[in-house]
């Protein structure tokens, strides 16, 4: 069992040597779609309905068709917001969608979108009898869907248990995004050698903001817009990443999708800002690292 400051030393930001993005770039906007799958024999994964007299029900039918309409119309969409922008995101996908949504995971496949892998199911990592074999079904699930492993993961929730960053790097996985700790790519250690953390966020993350502190449509393009000024203020001096993660069943639905598409044509208006997916922000920061 490792404590998280067993695997990583504290770093200020201010103490770092200055890293650079090619062609004098300032910030890479990273950003993810989550897709999931919801099993109707459990507990959803969170809910827009409280309960009835505040017990929780199962089958839990309208929580679970919210969701279900992300699949059907919301997650359609995105993909065309980033066809538009010719955007190539990351794909944070349970791998049963694979099975579940082909229809949905297909046209990711054929968008060129990376996937990365997000469990098995929608459910807490603490929960699982066998993290390792789920670990290890999510990965060959996606590979045998898309020709190729995945080099990411995203925790369901972000959850992990102390042993999670080991068994990942066991697995083959390079980066995960649980760890929201930075505004730069950092460095783990496991017991297969470094993990590197890439900036997920859960401030730029349509589910706090939306699901959670239930603010209104406008949310997303207000704090991201703020969020993005900032980091590209920043980044002349040294590079920055800005992770924005939505899901077709908030950001996807007709009051909040324009939204969403102008924080994107905003930061696309932009010199020097990068769009890439998570492997491509891998490469780069351990090419610079590896520099050093």
């Amino acid at each position: 069992m490792k404590f998280p400051k067993e695997r990583i030393d504290y770093s200020a930001i201010v103490d770092r040597e200055p890293i650079k993005l090619p062609g004098g770039a300032r910030v890479v906007v990273w950003p993810i779609v989550n897709l999931e799958v919801w099993d109707i024999t459990r507990p959803m994964a969170r809910t827009v309905l409280a309960p009835p007299m505040g017990q929780t029900l199962v089958p839990d039918f309208p929580n679970w068709s919210w969701h279900e309409y992300g699949m059907r119309v919301g997650f359609w969409r995105f993909l065309a917001m980033f066809e538009r922008f010719e955007i190539v995101p990351t794909l944070a996908i349970n791998a049963a969608v694979c099975l579940e949504y082909p229809r949905v995971a297909g046209a990711c496949k054929d968008a060129g979108w990376e996937f990365m892998g997000h469990s098995y199911v929608q459910g807490p990592i603490h929960q699982l009898e066998d993290q390792k074999g789920t670990i290890e079904k999510t990965l060959e699930t996606i590979r045998s869907f898309t020709g190729k492993r995945p080099r990411g993961w995203l925790g369901p929730g972000l959850t992990q248990t102390y042993e999670t960053p080991d068994l990942l790097t066991a697995a083959g996985i390079e980066y995960i995004g649980d760890w929201v700790f930075d505004d730069q790519p950092q460095t783990l250690k496991t017991a297969n050698g470094p993990l590197v953390t890439l900036p997920y966020t859960l401030e730029q993350n349509d589910i706090p903001m939306m699901a959670v502190q239930h603010h209104r449509s406008d949310e997303m393009w207000q704090r991201t817009k703020d969020a993005f000024d900032r980091l590209y203020l920043e980044g002349a001096e040294s590079a920055r990443v800005l992770a924005v993660a939505i899901h077709p069943y908030i950001s996807g639905v007709p009051h909040r999708i324009k939204y969403l598409e102008a924080v994107f044509e905003y930061m696309k208006g932009h010199e020097g800002v990068l769009f890439w997916p998570g492997e491509r922000i891998l490469d780069w920061y351990l090419s610079i690292r590896g520099a050093k």
